[in-house]
């Protein structure tokens, strides 16, 4: 069945579940007058708010309990192909991290039921046994038991940094401020290492082609997982050494990896914050959108209008730069701007990111760029990654230009499809709350 003509049906059907602030008879008697007759994708807001709902209460999340989360041990084995088998029932840091904020988020913000603090607890649990807080970063993975892969830490600070993150969201879910506490320690070892380790983050020369190296690169997708946390923990309260790390998060991005000569953001500089002249300083890839909603987040929390009309404005830059005109979607970056070499690959993580981007200007600000950038991308990501059109649940992860289905996969996502699906609803229930009026937070 397609898509589009499933939804047809099920918008007209469905009543919004806890969370939505709604009954099914209220949903049923709803109006576009209800949304100011603001429309999306051709669709109201509350038929929008439906399909968000669909997919991450009656998609996703039933599949991750079925056959991703282990609910003996805790944890996410997101070895898993799309019918569910565990290719392995191994775990990665990262993917505990993310699982641990993606239910507590859920149990924060949608709907306070008790098997989502209980799967964000069992992993929590389950992730403490390997020392979070100590000076080293923790191993890459480990087995279903706990038991690491291998005896050496991550040679990159992105798994103890996502067990940062779901940590102090895990905090205000448990009530136990002790997870924003550790979240910080993690944090604050997290920065030292990658201020101060010799050789960390090192991209090595490519002599074939004449690339030199970089040590001990600034790299952006480091600075949007500061930024990202330290936001969320200054959400929950106020804390100067948070702030500080914050404010510097904040004047990386806009600052330093920003480059004037092709109004582009690069994802690696020098390590003392210098554009490098080398082919690996030309690289400008998705992590770029996702770090600037990044920063439109943070400046509403600071009621910052400044910052955020220029983090719109660059976040705009890149997703018309991304955009596939041939095919559709978002590309997954240029390798080199100079040379117009570009990876071609269609994540869904990044198309994700465009949607949540894109939702924030419209709730605040009400740009028609925005709604039109929104409504394309939204019609194009719904068209091409369920997996419902192929017999299969939740949506494909990685794909080609084309989004060509394959059969089997390696990986299940716990991430970003959950976070973008969470962030937009909770975001459609504020509009269609304020009748489709923007959020007025910085003023008239």
């Amino acid at each position: 069945m397609k898509r589009r003509n499933f939804f047809g049906a099920a918008a007209a059907a469905s009543a919004l579940t806890a969370g939505a602030g709604c009954s099914g008879e209220q949903q049923k008697t709803s109006s576009v007058a209800d949304s100011g007759g603001m429309k999306l994708a051709g669709k109201t807001l509350e038929e929008l708010r439906e399909e968000h709902r669909y997919w991450l209460i009656d998609d996703y999340l039933p599949f991750e309990s079925a056959h991703v989360f282990d609910h003996e041990y805790g944890g996410f084995m997101c070895n898993t192909d799309r019918d569910g088998t565990n290719l392995t029932q191994n775990k990665r840091t990262w993917y505990e991290g993310r699982g641990i904020w993606v239910h507590s988020h859920y149990y924060n913000t949608v709907e306070k039921d008790p098997k989502h603090l209980e799967m964000a607890k069992k992993t929590v649990e389950s992730i403490m046994k390997q020392n979070p807080t100590g000076p080293e970063l923790m191993p890459v993975g480990y087995t279903r038991e706990g038991k690491p892969l291998r005896n050496e830490p991550d040679p990159i600070f992105y798994g103890d940094m996502f067990v940062a993150n779901g940590f102090q969201e895990y905090s205000l879910a448990s009530g136990d401020e002790k997870y924003w506490d550790m979240a910080k320690q993690i944090v604050l070892k997290c920065l030292d290492i990658y201020d101060n380790r010799p050789g960390y983050g090192n991209l090595a020369p490519v002599p074939d082609k004449n690339i030199p190296g970089i040590e001990r690169p600034r790299i952006l997708g480091h600075w949007f997982m500061l930024l990202r946390t330290t936001t969320q923990m200054l959400e929950k309260r106020p804390d100067p050494e948070i702030e500080a790390i914050n404010n510097r998060a904040v004047d990386a991005i806009m600052n330093y990896h920003y480059n004037p000569a092709y109004d582009l953001i690069n994802e690696y500089i020098n390590h003392d914050m210098t554009h490098n002249d080398g082919d690996h300083g030309q690289s400008s890839i998705g992590h770029a959108p996702e770090t600037l909603w990044m920063v439109m987040f943070e400046a509403l929390r600071r009621k910052d209008r400044a910052l955020f009309d220029l983090a719109a404005e660059r976040f705009h830059r890149h997703i018309e730069v991304l955009w596939d005109d041939v095919y559709g979607g978002l590309l997954g970056g240029l390798s080199n701007v100079d040379r117009n070499e570009w990876t071609t690959a269609k994540y869904l993580w990044l198309q994700e990111e465009g949607l949540i981007g894109t939702m924030c200007v419209i709730e605040h600000t009400g740009a028609e760029w925005a709604k039109e950038w929104f409504s394309r991308l939204y019609t194009y990501v719904t068209d091409k990654y369920p997996l419902k059109q192929y017999g299969y649940p939740i949506w494909i992860l990685y794909a080609d230009r084309k989004v060509t289905f394959v059969e089997h996969t390696t990986r299940v996502g716990n991430f970003h499809h959950p976070r973008q699906l969470m962030t937009n609803m909770k975001a459609l229930d504020r509009i269609i709350s304020r009748g489709g009026k923007p959020s007025g937070v910085f003023g008239a």
